[in-house]
């Protein structure tokens, strides 16, 4: 019923930036809240940033100031601006939604490669 579909992602020299997003379609389904979660190899998945249809956000201590995350409402699209790339945030990022309508439930795209390297 719901998917969640991310783009964007790619290998960029350090300083660099991407820009990721993620597109949400469901017929019916009202996405309350969207963000972006990342997993590096031997390291638990951990949350990038989040944000509600309110425009509230909360970003991991590690990318405050360097990552920005938005949405677009009427397109059930979240995106991510990542500027200032490091290393360590080389990690497959995953989109994520919270639906409230038709009920509560957690949602995961597939994924896309984020690789900083020189």
């Amino acid at each position: 019923q719901v998917q969640l579909v991310e783009s964007g992602g790619g290998l960029v020299q350090p300083g660099g930036s991407l820009r990721l997003s993620c597109a949400a379609s469901g017929s019916g389904f009202s996405f309350n809240a969207m963000g972006w979660y990342r997993q590096a190899p031997g390291k638990q998945r951990e949350l990038v940033a989040s944000i509600t249809r309110g425009d509230n956000t909360v970003y991991a201590d590690s990318v405050k100031g360097r990552f920005t995350i938005s949405r677009d409402n009427a397109k059930n699209t979240v995106y991510l601006q990542m500027n200032s790339l490091k290393p360590e945030d080389t990690a497959v990022y995953y989109c994520n939604a919270i639906t409230t309508r038709p009920r509560f439930d957690n949602y995961w795209g597939q994924g896309t490669q984020v690789t900083v390297s020189s």
